[in-house]
């Protein structure tokens, strides 16, 4: 079992930048491929970004490459989304997602663990 908490939402105006955090419980934080997610308003959840177990692979989604980076520490069991150059269309809840095992990386049905969500809105 994994909980995930994330942390570092709120409201930037476009242009700006926030730092999202999900720290998760356990010893096995390393085992687990981690995505971040995110849903919109009366939209599907979709994906934003992932990262392998050790950290060296990364996925970002078209809408955010270039903006957004992932990144973790298994030391800390912690996920990061670097988030930078905000437009009012990235508003929206992000979640932190983990799995053992992603062949897609980027599928919501993927992932066996969510956090709560924290919310990002950018005003234009």
């Amino acid at each position: 079992q994994v909980q995930l908490v994330e942390s570092g939402g709120g409201l930037v105006q476009a242009g700006g930048s926030l730092r999202l955090s999900c720290a998760a419980s356990g010893r096995t934080f390393s085992l687990y491929n981690m995505g971040w997610f995110r849903q919109a308003p009366g939209k599907e959840r979709e994906f934003v970004a992932a990262i392998s177990k050790s950290g060296v692979n990364t996925y970002y989604a078209d809408a955010v490459k270039g903006r957004f980076t992932i990144s973790r520490d298994n030391a800390k069991n912690t996920v990061y989304l670097q988030v930078n150059s905000l437009k009012p269309e990235d508003t929206a809840v992000y979640y932190c997602a983990a799995a053992r095992w992603t062949p897609q990386n980027t599928i919501v049905t993927e992932y066996d663990y969510w956090g709560q969500g924290t919310q990002v809105t950018v005003s234009s």
